[in-house]
């Protein structure tokens, strides 16, 4: 019997049966005492470890050890309709050859997702630093299902750029806290002219499409599973 630090451990000799016609095998050349403990540690690990050979871990599951999942709820909102919901989209003045293309995405989302003209109110500000504090009074009106934020900011010779950016990234987060309307965040934020041209309709597609199919579907989400 012996102690280790994982508790009291039973020392057992290990015997081993060798062919006679091995012995004179290189391998078996030189005869080793060779024990081996055997530790538990707790009902679902046992550590098994051999002197001079190191350790290993063998684990002993049983069916009380496996997550059941059957009574799991997934909420998920849904991308199919938006017939009913009301949207407001915030959109900054500055970079408008930028923010008027993400803007048309995502009133062409909208219209594809049967969302009503009359029920979206568009909201032009002169720039992204100014987007959050609007996006908060219009989320707390509770007239909206969800606010867009669009912008575009493109990086120049100064850090006015991240500025703007930090602003506008958590002006936008703390409009959605504070209202409890989800608040999209559709700001771009490229180092050149050419890399927002193309994320308003180039090769990567429109970022203000993408912006209203997320806005779609947080206000599904909100409407059938998180109403307050």
């Amino acid at each position: 019997m012996a102690t280790s630090a994982f508790g009291q451990c039973n020392l057992l000799p290990r015997t081993t049966t060798v062919n006679p016609t091995q012995l004179h095998s290189p391998l078996y050349s030189l005869s080793l005492p060779f024990h081996r403990q055997s530790i538990t540690s707790s009902p679902a690990l046992s550590f098994t470890q051999s002197q001079g050979l190191g350790s290993a871990i063998e684990r002993h599951c049983d069916r009380s050890d496996l997550f059941q999942t059957c009574a799991v709820r997934q909420l998920t909102g849904s991308v199919t309709s938006a017939k009913g919901h009301r949207f407001a989209v915030v959109v900054a003045r500055f970079n408008d050859l930028i923010t008027k293309k993400l803007l048309e995405g995502a009133l062409d989302t909208f219209k594809n997702y049967s969302v009503r003209e009359e029920d979206i109110d568009v909201v032009w500000v002169p720039g992204c630093f100014e987007i959050g504090v609007v996006a908060q009074q219009l989320g707390k009106s509770q007239k909206y299902q969800a606010i867009l934020c669009i912008g575009a900011v493109i990086r120049g010779d100064t850090s006015h750029y991240d500025a703007v950016v930090n602003a506008a990234t958590s002006g936008v987060l703390s409009a959605g806290l504070n209202s409890g309307t989800p608040c999209i965040f559709g700001v771009l934020t490229c180092d050149t002219l050419e890399q927002a041209f193309n994320r308003v309709g180039g090769k990567a597609g429109n970022k203000g499409a993408e912006t209203a199919l997320t806005a779609i579907e947080m206000a599904s989400l909100f409407e059938h599973h998180l109403k307050a």
